[in-house]
């Protein structure tokens, strides 16, 4: 595979997602942090944040970008030990999903908008929730949609071959 085409496309998707009308936090941000180390290799991380990059240059930065763009880089590398099959790679998506929410929402508390203590804390974390249930929706969806397309490839593929 060519780095640079598969690089292209993994940019593309991300940036449709993120650029195409959508309730907060419903992208396919995590799923891709996720499924492209894990199916391509880590090598590919570069990649990721590089697209991040691009497409937060015309969202717009914020003061907790490198909690965000720090999460996807955790969540890339640890996904090569949830690989090895779907149910691993859905448990791996999902953990991805918990590691973006504490990871984002320390940065968030960080910035002192909740107040530098427990309570503030606490508070940052809670009204996070709501966002954490549609990061957790879109990253089982755009996951499975992952799934089904490794699927139908793996099938043309021992189609081609057979």
């Amino acid at each position: 595979m060519n780095y640079l085409k598969v690089s292209i496309g993994i940019f593309f998707a991300l940036a449709a997602s993120r650029f195409i009308p959508h309730p907060p936090n419903f992208t396919s941000l995590i799923a891709l942090s996720f499924y492209v180390p894990a199916l391509l290799g880590r090598r590919f991380i570069p990649s990721l944040i590089f697209s991040f990059l691009l497409t937060d240059l015309v969202i717009g930065f914020h003061n907790t970008l490198f909690f965000t763009w720090g999460s996807v880089l955790l969540i890339g590398i640890i996904s090569n030990i949830f690989k090895k099959n779907l149910g691993l790679r859905l448990i791996g998506a999902i953990t991805g999903v918990l590691i973006f929410f504490i990871v984002t929402n320390f940065g968030v508390w960080c910035t002192g908008l909740y107040g530098y203590n427990f309570e503030g804390f606490i508070i940052c974390y809670s009204l996070a929730i709501p966002f954490l249930g549609n990061t957790l929706v879109s990253t089982i969806i755009f996951s499975a949609l992952i799934e089904i397309l490794l699927s139908i490839m793996k099938l043309m593929k021992t189609r081609i071959y057979n």
